[in-house]
């Protein structure tokens, strides 16, 4: 047990070598053998000294044999040693630089383009995270700011000031903050992969609670086809829905239509304001986490820029898609998902 895992602790250049030399030995032995067994018999043997010299020339080759062996995987792992020299010295803060590309194509070429794709990957990520960082705390500060300021201002004039009405003023920034805190958790859970539990559900009559639980500022339209069953979880289909009434009834004029149906192989949710639309160069911009159009920052200027790019995910995770398609006005936004397999029938 001693040897053999001493063994798998060997490295490539032992191994080989130790093989090779051992597959030498075996081969002198073996026409040792055959001489021994050779009839008649040659009159090697009958000299002590061809005999010295026979041994001898084997315990040379089996050298040779290992130190050729081993130098050869010396210069053949040399790549190797590169990659791994080179990623040793890779931070976090040096994740520009890659490792060395080897001269020849074969397998540690492609090793190292394989090294290099995961730290471009790893780069892109790391710089997604700090942006995501960034625009989050100045949307943090934001509300925080403004919350301060009333404070102080009312208690620079405290005897005038009407609290009940600073008060309000207040918990519009609470409202604010407790919006952006509850869209990063959901973020959170959502890169962290934690799934909720699917359900066979269905979208129509989902769709139709949650749409009489809203008070919506505008005319909201529905057009449900019956039976548009999905594999979901519930919450997060909820929440998809809510993200995309609440910046459907944010751009409408004066309605929103809201259809769920088949088509094809897919249940569709559709949610179709009567606004101004999105032109067709920022139609996947919108889905960027903090991205807000000019037109959005207008109508709302407290507003996070995270509950479009939840929506995206939120259906993503769900095996489907969402985006924005063409339409006579307004912006259209259409969720797929794709439609739960036929249970197989009983045999028997």
């Amino acid at each position: 047990m001693i040897s053999l895992r001493a063994w798998r602790n060997c490295s490539a250049k032992t191994r080989v070598t130790t093989v090779a030399s051992a597959v030498m030995a075996l081969v002198c032995v073996f026409a040792s053998l055959m001489l021994l067994m050779a009839a008649p018999p040659p009159p090697l043997y009958g000299s002590a000294a061809v005999l010295a010299g026979f041994i001898g020339g084997s315990l040379l080759l089996i050298a040779a044999t290992a130190l050729v062996t081993y130098r050869m995987m010396s210069k053949t792992l040399q790549p190797v040693r590169a990659i791994s020299g080179k990623l040793a010295t890779i931070q976090s803060s040096n994740l520009s630089e890659r490792v060395p590309l080897p001269s020849h194509d074969d397998e540690f070429k492609e090793l190292a383009r394989a090294t290099n794709q995961a730290l471009e990957r790893a780069q892109a990520a790391i710089q997604e995270q700090l942006r995501f960082a960034s625009d989050t705390s100045h949307d943090l500060r934001n509300p925080l700011a403004a919350m301060r300021a009333e404070i102080e201002d009312s208690l620079v004039g405290r005897e005038e000031t009407d609290w009940a009405e600073t008060a309000d003023r207040l918990l519009e920034s609470v409202e604010r903050l407790q919006e952006l805190v509850g869209n990063l958790l959901e973020i959170s859970r959502l890169d962290a992969g934690v799934a909720g539990h699917h359900d066979l559900l269905n979208l129509a009559v989902l769709v139709a609670g949650e749409l009489d639980h809203r008070q919506s500022k505008v005319r909201v339209v529905r057009r449900f086809s019956s039976g548009v069953m999905v594999n979901g979880d519930r919450i997060g289909l909820t929440r998809l829905l809510n993200n995309l009434m609440d910046n459907a009834e944010r751009h409408a004029h004066s309605s929103v239509r809201v259809a769920v149906e088949h088509r094809g192989d897919a249940a569709v949710l559709e949610v179709h304001d009567d606004g101004s639309g999105v032109p067709p160069e920022q139609r996947e911009i919108i889905f960027e986490r903090f991205a807000r159009l000019q037109e959005a920052r207008a109508k709302d200027a407290g507003g996070s820029g995270l509950g479009l790019s939840i929506a995206r995910q939120i259906a993503e995770d769900h095996g489907g898609t969402l985006t924005v398609e063409d339409s006579p006005s307004g912006a259209r936004f259409v969720a797929r998902f794709p439609r739960p397999a036929a249970p197989a029938p009983l045999s028997g």
